[in-house]
């Protein structure tokens, strides 16, 4: 189980793609991914067919055109940890162009399935809200980019950063059945989910266990840079070791455009034991934008 879950880079430090998860590769309906680098001046362009599709920057400057939209020159942090990310929203039957324009240009995307048209869209970093969620030890950033109500059918998308020593997914959540209550209001989503993995410094790794309580899936897997975790079902948390910055950007994608999730009853309790947000958090915020 473990070796399925766990997807290594095709990582040379060349351009190109050098992440890539495919819905047929992991054997669920709706999640694909890659992650790819461009060099200034060099391009990147195709059609999302049948898709809605979200492209997240990681680092670096583009120029984004679409036949939907021309979303002009975007980006300014050099990497996930200098600054709050840009992205762009397109849905089905667009066509697009990147060209990058700085030295190194990093963009992660992601593309699911969808049946409706909704209109294309630039994020910016003043429409990410910044949340620090849990407490002590367990303390962390969410950057929201596509975020529950964001205008589009199934793609949900937050990047999250977790500081040196601490854990996050945490107390372990799960989201892997749609069930609403007697109002009709969710109490919990059926969803796909990719962790896509940065460390800084970039030699360090975070531990990441996939369990459901029946124990048929039950996998620690220790993610390094630009490793991606895939979660079909099951609890999930997160731990970063002491002297490493862990950051994740998750895609999602599933029974609806929520993430409504249930705590594992055993390890709920310590939501009232853990003591104020570290007061590091948070690790990148729009302050870091006026630099530009």
């Amino acid at each position: 189980m473990t070796d399925s879950l766990l997807i290594k880079p095709i990582d040379t430090n060349a351009n190109g793609t050098f992440a890539s998860v495919t819905a047929e590769q992991a054997g669920w309906d709706y999640l694909n991914m890659d992650a790819f680098r461009l060099s200034k001046g060099q391009t990147r362009s195709g059609q999302t067919n049948g898709y809605e599709q979200v492209w997240v920057l990681l680092g670096g400057q583009c120029r984004f055109r679409s036949d939907k939209m021309d979303f002009g020159e975007i980006g300014r942090r050099p990497n996930v940890f200098s600054g709050m990310p840009w992205a762009v929203y397109l849905s089905r039957n667009s066509t697009y162009e990147i060209e990058a324009l700085s030295d190194t240009l990093e963009i992660a995307t992601c593309w699911v399935v969808t049946e409706e048209d909704h209109p294309a869209r630039l994020v910016t970093p003043t429409d990410c809200p910044i949340e620090i969620r849990g407490g002590g030890t367990a303390s962390r950033q969410i950057n929201g980019i596509l975020p529950p109500g964001f205008p589009c059918q199934r793609l949900v998308c937050v990047e999250v950063y977790t500081p040196p020593g601490h854990w996050s997914s945490y107390p372990p959540h799960k989201h892997d059945v749609h069930r609403v209550d007697e109002n009709g209001k969710v109490l919990e989503v059926d969803l796909e989910e990719i962790y896509f993995y940065k460390i800084e410094p970039s030699d360090g790794f975070a531990y990441q266990r996939v369990y459901t309580t029946d124990g048929i899936v039950d996998s620690l897997m220790m993610a390094r840079h630009h490793d991606a975790v895939l979660v079909p079902e099951g609890y999930h948390p997160v731990a970063s070791p002491p002297g490493y910055t862990t950051y994740y950007l998750n895609f999602l994608a599933g029974s609806a455009q929520s993430l409504a999730n249930v705590d594992d009853p055993q390890l709920a309790w310590v939501k009232e034991s853990w003591g104020a947000p570290d007061p590091r958090l948070p690790l990148v915020h729009l302050g870091m934008e006026n630099d530009s």
